[in-house]
């Protein structure tokens, strides 16, 4: 099939939070896809990257062909749920859908029709006029989900999509999902209800710890982590009148089952009505991965009648817990192992610089007296410098100051007429010690001129 979703070494750090690691996937059109992981794990971090919420510091994806880097044409490409609700309270319902239509450039009728068809499937068609904050949580998830599929985009991104639906709603949105996969579109489901995942997906992601730790098909992935379990139904005779106890002979009987190859792990009696027969469910577990299932029935069916032969499968919650824990002890492990890295490099280092100590201590002793000296020299140097520094800075300070004072004295005093004021005061006073009709003649004219 066609990949529609291909996402090369995607990674996102939050200051000091590595919230994806290099992730990789590859998913084709037209599937159902389950992306799983605990909290904090990451797969909202990867689901704002594919909306355009927010950008990868490394890596890409495309979408059908369309960059990561396209933003216009993917969010038209792209219908996302998030798991909080994002309607606006005070709009009616139909206001809304017709503004999400408008967004993703949909023409009003064109907008209208596809409203109207999937609003009729999924059952909201009578809210139109009800206003957001008039509904209920599950029937505000109704309207989202309509809100996110009815233009049909490529990829729907459906964050815990059944929060706050009764049966019935979710019921709806299952037949809807699988409506929309006919129709060749392509859903992301991301949930933490995995009994969900198994009835709907096709393929799976688990990421945790924000690194893909495990993807492929539900039913391989089932088969490669499958315990050799077996659960069978049979019957056999028993002497009911015995006054031996029916576990005492079931015992006899299992031990007599029992070979090299596998072992019986739990051996259940069911009762008839009739007190005659009873039939058992039985659980046995293959010691020899290798063995086919029809050797341990033609086994078996020497001693017992089997009714079914069912494998038993791990569930995907199985699987999840197993790979969640196993990733998180190698984590640990791998800290433990860089911590003992570090702790012998310590040691060894300790180990070298005890038998160096004595080599040279008497180096560092002579080391230290030239050391001593230097330093005092330095800073007999270093007091000097900065006293004529404090000199220097001091006399430009003066000199400024008085700079500054003759200009402010030259720009506000008048020169000349302190000059002839003093001049007549000198004249005056030469006039008064040494009067003559010359002088006084001379001072006449001078006024005059």
């Amino acid at each position: 099939m066609k990949t529609i979703l291909k996402i090369t070494n995607l990674t996102k750090e939050y200051e000091k939070v590595v919230a994806l690691k290099d992730v990789s996937l590859e998913i084709e059109k037209g599937t159902i896809f389950g992306l799983l992981g605990p909290n904090g794990a990451g797969k909202t971090s990867l689901i704002r990257i594919l909306t355009g919420i927010t950008i990868p510091d490394q890596g890409s994806f495309t979408l059908d062909y369309t960059d990561n880097k396209d933003f216009e044409s993917l969010s038209r490409m792209i219908g996302y749920l998030p798991e909080e609700r994002g309607l606006y309270n005070d709009m009616k319902v139909i206001e809304q859908l017709e503004f999400f239509g408008k967004i993703k450039g949909l023409k009003r009728k064109e907008a209208r029709e596809r409203i109207d068809f999937y609003s009729d499937r999924v059952g909201i068609k009578d809210w139109y006029q009800k206003k957001a904050k008039e509904l209920s949580k599950g029937m505000q998830q109704m309207v989202q989900f309509t809100a996110t599929i009815f233009y049909e985009p490529n990829l729907i991104i459906l964050d815990e999509p059944f929060t706050g639906l009764d049966p019935l709603n979710s019921n709806k949105m299952i037949q809807e999902i699988h409506e929309l996969q006919k129709k060749g579109i392509t859903i992301i489901f991301s949930t933490h209800r995995l009994e969900q995942v198994e009835e709907i997906c096709e393929d799976i992601a688990l990421i945790n710890k924000g690194q893909v730790i495990l993807a492929g098909q539900i039913n391989k992935i089932k088969r490669e982590f499958k315990k050799g379990l077996f659960k069978i139904n049979y019957s056999k005779n028993i002497n009911t009148s015995s006054e031996l106890p029916i576990s005492s002979q079931d015992e006899a009987f299992i031990n007599d089952l029992e070979d090299e190859n596998f072992e019986i792990i739990q051996n259940t009696p069911i009762i008839s009505s009739d007190n005659e027969e009873r039939d058992f469910e039985m659980i046995i577990k293959c010691k020899n991965p290798d063995i086919s299932s029809n050797t341990i029935i033609k086994r078996l069916m020497e001693k017992i009648e089997i009714h079914s032969f069912i494998e038993i499968l791990p569930s995907l919650s199985e699987i999840f817990i197993e790979q969640v824990n196993k990733f998180s002890n190698q984590s640990l492990q791998a800290d433990d192992v860089v911590l003992q890295d570090l702790d012998s490099v310590s040691q060894e280092e300790a180990i070298d610089t005890n038998t160096q100590e004595d080599e040279t201590t008497e180096s560092i002793e002579e080391l230290t007296e030239n050391s001593e000296k230097e330093v005092t020299k330095n800073n007999d140097l270093s007091s000097q410098k900065k006293k004529n520094m404090r000199f220097f800075w001091r006399a430009v300070l003066i000199f400024m100051i008085v700079y500054f004072l003759f200009k402010w004295i030259d720009r506000h005093i008048n020169w000349e007429f302190i000059r002839d004021m003093f001049l007549r005061e000198a004249v005056v006073s030469k006039i008064d010690k040494t009067p003559s009709d010359n002088t006084i003649n001379t001072l006449q004219e001078r006024s005059y001129t």
